[in-house]
């Protein structure tokens, strides 16, 4: 208590610009080690490897191909956003994406998904063939955008990307494209276990389509629910000056539902609790959205340079910066109620990634807000 005291007699001697000063300089010093450790523990995606940028199908006469290179949109952008800095030195430079080449691209992220694959394969390839493939009958899905956005009128893709898998998930993807004929299935296998968000991010720089969606492999969303977005994110595109917009997917109707209240009651307290975390942590229109987590959203492609260059997340919390990104970027987003059922086989550990999520959605955060990430 003494050399308190004296401490506090000192203090008081001294002259209050010197105060201020050492104030302020060990403000500057804790504001120094905070920006420190997120520098240190933010994640850094590893760069695509030559194999992961190939696909293997079935061909037109029902054979597996040979590895073939994936068409990728985000290096084309990327060299003309370089050049474009050259030429002009304007950082905020905007361009848009190459042209679609159909209508509706896929991405199905799979890590270990042999026992649930197919069933929603089978669904999708259902409803796409019925509503997006050439034979579909036209005009449901015509945007109101300004050329040169408008869409393609038909067309679609799956692309499988096989999350470092070590179970038959890859031969599970390319047995069903034979057995159904559909060459239109793509499937692309990472070397390595990213996590869900590397698996999407990395399929969504490959679509050729003018919406993108990606959809969870385990077939909890209904998938006929996909026109319900399409037609959605088609009425933001409308609006925005470059033909931009997002719909993704919301079970926020089914709380209360059976299906909820039968979860688990630590898996539904972990989620109103997340859910509260997300307000107080993210800006305020990715506050409102009901529900982030939801594994069925849609992107015009125009959306896409806006969002896909500046991911970082590749763990659960990835939707979350999705969304963040195409707030910061003044991307609409419409909240599509759709429908949802439980399915066994679960890869989230309720409390293990629960924690993880919180832990990844406040290093998101003060990356951002610090310009560790930045748009640059």
């Amino acid at each position: 208590m003494e050399r308190l005291s004296n401490i506090f007699t000192e203090l008081q001697e001294l002259s209050l610009p010197l105060l201020l000063g050492y104030g302020l300089g060990a403000l500057a010093g804790i504001t120094a080690l905070i920006f420190l450790g997120v520098y240190l523990v933010v994640p850094t995606p590893r760069a695509p490897k030559a194999s992961e940028k190939t696909y293997r199908c079935v061909t037109s006469a029902g054979q597996i191909s040979s590895s073939q290179q994936l068409p990728c949109w985000i290096d084309k952008y990327n060299a003309e956003k370089k050049e474009a800095l050259r030429l002009s030195g304007d950082k905020s430079t905007h361009l848009t994406v190459e042209p679609a080449s159909l209508l509706v691209s896929v991405v199905v992220p799979a890590y270990n998904e042999q026992d649930r694959l197919e069933i929603m394969l089978t669904e999708a390839v259902e409803y796409l063939e019925e509503e997006f493939s050439d034979k579909a009958k036209h005009g449901n899905y015509v945007n109101g955008a300004a050329k040169p956005f408008k869409s393609p009128s038909s067309g679609y893709e799956i692309l499988v990307i096989s999350d470092g898998s070590t179970d038959a998930t890859v031969d599970t993807a390319l047995r069903f494209a034979r057995k159904s004929s559909c060459s239109k299935i793509r499937v692309v296998s990472l070397v390595k276990n990213r996590g869900k968000g590397g698996a999407v991010t990395h399929g969504l720089r490959h679509v050729r389509g003018a919406y993108a969606l990606f959809a969870d492999a385990d077939g909890a969303s209904k998938f006929s629910d996909l026109g319900s977005l399409v037609k959605a994110c088609q009425k933001i595109e409308a609006k925005d000056p470059s033909g931009r917009g997002v719909a993704i997917g919301s079970r926020a109707h089914l709380v209360g539902s059976e299906a909820v209240v039968k979860r688990a009651f630590l898996r539904n307290l972990l989620m109103h609790g997340f859910h509260l975390f997300l307000r107080f942590l993210t800006p305020a229109k990715t506050a409102k959205i009901r529900d982030t987590q939801c594994g069925f959203k849609l992107f015009s492609r125009n959306a896409l340079s806006d969002i896909v260059p500046y991911m970082h997340s590749e763990g659960w919390i990835f939707d979350v910066e999705m969304l963040m990104l195409a707030e910061s970027a003044g991307i609409e987003v419409a909240e599509v109620p759709v429908g949802w059922h439980e399915v066994t086989g679960s890869k989230l550990n309720v409390i293990k990634d629960s924690l993880a999520m919180a832990w990844g959605l406040t290093v998101l955060r003060l990356a951002w807000g610090m310009g560790i990430y930045s748009r640059v």
